[in-house]
């Protein structure tokens, strides 16, 4: 039984999740940040590369063709020397702004915006020795070194499958121009680079599906755990009640206050009770202050017998009125008339009273 009790055999809550998220405990394949990066060198040597080139080859061309034009002095040289650094950092802003880029979508993609400061705080207890020892012989680090040969060997030989049958022919390299040989080899990078991101997008996939597994594993909770995080929003049922029986008793002191300044209190004679006010100068119809059954009928007569409020038999019209209006509502035009003699007939009593 306590076995049972304590197995975490539950999904985690939505207050589970929301607060490993607020302590950085966040699940993130590192494979999808590599394959973002990997992606991003595609882009660089694909199609950023090229054009770099052209642009620096057309920016030096007049020093390549004519270097005779140009006068080897030292303010010539630092001058020239300046604006090809210019030139280059300018034209690598281009690759590194995508690597950041693609690093950016590689995180955000799996985390979003996250604010963790707990994640900040300084953790003496990665410092113990025998704590990173287990970290060194873990299931998580197997499972690391594991991926890491399954990434050797897929993207190996997915290379070389690529690179050896050109690689087999020096020849023919050696004959071409070397503008050809240039293209050829960028052909090559290229390729290279597009069969490794689609190894690792098959990888990244399969270890992100499992990073978000065992993420909700690791935070799975007990039923007792359950159980007190439902008491924990919820509010102890005990206090909740003691909460609503003083909420039921605060409204019923204030329509017996209503009762007291009624016109007239109409009943069954006995279960049933229902209070109502009246001004002909302010109220288009009578308004119900109070209606009650049984023990809350009798308070009601109660007070209407201590304040002097005429009461009135009649069951019918005391269960209609019970049934079909709410407590500060005027009473409906079918009631019009039954309600009219009933006021008439208590302005008829105080008038005699009065003479």
């Amino acid at each position: 039984m306590s076995e049972d009790k304590d197995a975490k055999t539950e999904q985690p809550t939505g207050k589970r999740l929301s607060k490993a998220r607020s302590d950085g405990n966040i699940p993130v394949s590192q494979e999808v940040k590599s394959t973002a990066m990997l992606i991003g060198a595609l882009i660089v040597v694909g199609v950023i590369a090229p054009w770099m080139a052209k642009d620096l080859m057309n920016y030096m061309r007049g020093f390549i063709e004519r270097p005779e034009t140009m006068h080897i002095d030292v303010d010539n040289m630092r001058t020239f020397t300046s604006s090809v650094v210019w030139r280059v950092g300018v034209l690598m802003a281009f690759p590194v702004a995508v690597l950041v880029l693609m690093a950016l979508i590689g995180t955000l993609s799996q985390v979003g915006l996250a604010y963790t400061p707990k994640k900040l705080s300084p953790n003496l207890g990665s410092l113990n020795p025998l704590g990173g020892l287990k970290r060194m012989f873990s299931f998580n680090a197997v499972l690391e070194m594991l991926k890491g040969l399954v990434k050797i060997f897929a993207v190996g030989g997915m290379v070389a499958a690529l690179v050896i049958p050109t690689m087999g022919h020096p020849d023919k390299i050696i004959d071409q121009d070397i503008s050809t040989t240039l293209s050829e080899v960028h052909r090559l990078i290229v390729m290279v680079l597009f069969v490794t991101v689609l190894v690792m997008s098959a990888l990244a996939a399969a270890d992100y599906i499992y990073q978000q597994w065992s993420h909700r594993e690791k935070l799975k909770m007990t039923k007792q755990e359950v159980k007190d995080e439902h008491k924990e929003q919820d509010g102890d049922p005990k206090v909740k009640g003691k909460i609503r029986s003083l909420r039921i008793e605060r409204h019923r002191q204030r329509m017996m206050v209503a009762v007291s300044k009624a016109n007239v209190i109409i009943t069954n004679p006995t279960h049933f009770a229902v209070a109502l006010k009246y001004d002909m100068d302010s109220m288009a119809a009578p308004v119900v202050v109070g209606k009650g059954v049984d023990y809350l009928a009798k308070r009601m007569r109660q007070v209407a017998e201590i304040h002097e409020v005429p009461i009135v038999e009649n069951p019918p019209l005391a269960r209609a009125l019970y049934a079909s209006v709410e407590i500060d509502q005027e009473i409906p035009q079918e009631h019009y008339k039954a309600v009219a003699e009933v006021i008439g007939f208590v302005m008829r009593l105080k008038g005699k009273r009065a003479n």
